[in-house]
């Protein structure tokens, strides 16, 4: 699985859970329609959708893409699973950090966004290139646990559970894995 994009720079620290997507939000159990949520009070004046501040690096017209580059230690706070779904549903595919909770870490891979942790600096360097070049684009493969800045090749190595990795590439949740397997299963039960 490829992830080729452009990216949003999120250059913000400790992002918690509540600013990713705010408590008022949370009445529903499906998980579509979270991502006009996503970042709420950080994106627009008040409920009015109508009012966007203009700093805010999700209202920038120069920045898009389905990677969103994070400061360190994001998705602190509380476990909800709707930080996820927010950010999924906004069009991320992944979010880059220095730093995940791991609440929201397994969250996010639970639901197809994939959290690419790699160093301080390499993140950094995502920033630097971006800011220079909001085109700037980013490689994450996810078959051999890469992440390179397309513009100056500068590549790491980032850690993903394996089982977590297998669902992921196949598109599988806990219950697709485990049917996917499921002569395996059976071949085991009969040995007993």
């Amino acid at each position: 699985m490829t992830i080729h994009s452009t990216a949003v720079p999120l250059e913000n620290e400790n992002v918690d859970t509540d600013q990713i997507i705010p408590a008022r939000f949370l009445k529903a159990t499906s998980r579509d329609g979270f991502g006009k949520n996503l970042f709420r009070d950080w994106r627009f004046n008040n409920d009015d959708d109508a009012q966007p501040k203009a700093d805010f690096v999700l209202n920038s017209p120069v920045f898009n893409g389905k990677i969103l580059v994070a400061g360190k230690n994001f998705g602190c706070g509380s476990s909800r699973e709707h930080a996820a779904w927010a950010l999924k549903d906004y069009g991320f595919d992944a979010v880059v950090s220095s730093f995940f909770a791991d609440i929201f870490k397994n969250n996010a891979l639970n639901n197809f966004l994939l959290p690419v942790q790699v160093s301080d600096a390499f993140v950094q360097n995502l920033f630097d290139t971006i800011q220079k070049n909001p085109a700037a684009e980013i490689d994450i493969q996810l078959e051999n646990q890469t992440i390179t800045n397309v513009s100056t090749g500068e590549q790491a190595h980032f850690d993903i559970n394996a089982y977590k990795k297998t669902c992921f590439i196949n598109g599988y949740d806990d219950i697709d894995y485990l049917l996917s397997i499921r002569e395996e299963i059976e071949a085991h039960e009969r040995s007993l």
